[in-house]
């Protein structure tokens, strides 16, 4: 295993599920890794959470610990020596701080943006904002149910447990890497929405499957994760 580039706590995921075509997806899926389905179809979610307690090479990063990130992101895998490697690849990721995003960028080529963002946390869901243009946009989930396991063949399972990441480098190569987390538990939200301007966020290609009502949302309160230096893939 390659050692810990990253470590933090992250916390209250709301993640919004969409079912996405096939030929939208397939010009982001990294070279050696291929779309990873759901019941025979591909899908992209929009994740808000909160890094807590962030640390790069083990040294929190003034300023630095504590902030919000909204990914756009697909699901792809890996199979290595007769086991699959379920992964996800990014498409965009915003954050509001310049340092944890320079960092991604030049050690994994990570699509990040930064944006003003902003958070709101209760008893009943969480809601994630970012500013992209002219007014706010926001994804949120509420009217949370019980708790529970993420079941194995499970929906929950299928979106949550990714330990795994795959991203395209400049020259069109694949690097991988490692993230370590302990199983998750999900509650399903009754009510949950991407609003605002999610074309300048996503771009005009997205935009038109994230208008859709989601096929599912889940709140997660998550946990501590380490993500470990990047290797690249052979062709």
């Amino acid at each position: 295993m390659a050692g810990v580039f990253l470590s933090a706590q992250w916390r209250t995921l709301a993640m919004l599920n969409y079912r996405a075509p096939r030929e939208l997806l397939l010009p982001h899926v990294p070279r050696g890794t291929e779309l990873d389905l759901w019941e025979g179809a591909a899908y992209v979610s929009v994740v808000g959470f909160m890094f807590r307690d962030t640390r790069l090479l083990g040294v929190p990063v003034p300023f630095h610990r504590t902030f919000e990130e909204v990914n756009l992101r697909t699901y792809v895998r890996r199979v290595v020596d007769g086991t699959a490697r379920r992964a996800v690849t990014f498409i965009r990721e915003l954050v509001p701080r310049n340092a944890i995003a320079i960092a991604a960028r030049l050690s994994y080529n990570e699509p990040y943006r930064v944006l003003p963002m902003a958070h709101r946390i209760d008893s009943d869901g969480a809601e994630y904002s970012w500013k992209a243009s002219a007014a706010w946009s926001r994804l949120h989930v509420d009217g949370l149910g019980s708790a529970r396991p993420a079941l194995p063949g499970s929906a929950e399972e299928f979106f949550t447990r990714r330990h795994w990441g795959y991203t395209r480098q400049r020259d069109g190569s694949t690097i991988e890497y490692e993230v370590r987390h302990p199983a998750w538990t999900v509650c399903t939200a009754s009510r949950a929405g991407l609003d605002g301007d999610i074309t300048t966020t996503c771009g005009q290609a997205f935009a038109g499957c994230l208008a859709a009502v989601p096929s599912s949302a889940f709140y997660v309160d998550g946990s501590a994760v380490t993500v470990h230096w990047p290797r690249r893939v052979a062709a």
